[in-house]
């Protein structure tokens, strides 16, 4: 456990070049504060103790707003950059020195109108992360599938299918309109709230 700890460290460290300390990250950073706890946690929840696991992610969700579920199993050198809003689920799997921002979810698809027996089932729901992977603020990742080693997700991605190795998923680029046209766009939005 010491040794996945410091490898999220120095992941912190290489990774955020306005880090100036290990003791900066330990004591300042979410990411680092959230992990600290997610492998303590994942531990117990591993040793059969999921109560306890439960209340430790939650006291780290409390402080950093980034929610991790002892079941989750993730590998070395992860980094959680700024972290607000995160989420990993249950059975998702994370592979080692992966990288997240704010506002990420690994989440789980539901199906709709399934039974409680069926919502409890601890199936594999979770995406499956591979090692080298950057997933950008806001994107959300649903269901069980498999970002490929060294992928690329672009910031508010919405993913429901796999990705190979060395992919990159990105959104269309933002345009700008002219005069008339952003005008007009702004026109239809105004009656939109107004209605």
């Amino acid at each position: 456990m010491r040794r996945r700890v410091d490898s999220d460290v120095e992941a912190a460290f290489l990774g955020d070049p306005a880090a100036r300390s290990v003791d900066e990250i330990l004591v300042c950073y979410p990411g680092a504060i959230a992990c600290l706890h997610h492998r303590l946690a994942h531990a117990l929840y591993e040793l059969g103790a999921p109560i306890v696991a439960r209340l430790i992610s939650e006291i780290a969700n409390e402080r950093t707003g980034i929610d991790i579920h002892p079941g989750a199993t993730i590998g070395e050198g992860f980094f959680v950059d700024h972290g607000t809003g995160v989420v990993i689920g249950e059975t998702a799997i994370v592979g080692r020195r992966v990288r997240i921002y704010q506002h990420v979810t690994l989440g789980a698809r539901s199906a709709l109108g399934a039974g409680i027996a069926a919502m409890r089932a601890r199936y594999a729901r979770h995406p499956i992360v591979g090692d080298d992977v950057v997933i950008y603020a806001g994107a959300t990742i649903l269901g069980r599938v498999t970002i490929g080693d060294r992928a690329t997700i672009g910031g508010n991605v919405w993913l429901l299918s796999d990705v190979p190795a060395d992919g990159v998923v990105v959104q269309p680029e933002a345009r700008l309109l002219d005069g008339r046209a952003g005008l007009a766009l702004r026109e239809s939005l105004i009656q939109l709230v107004r209605e």
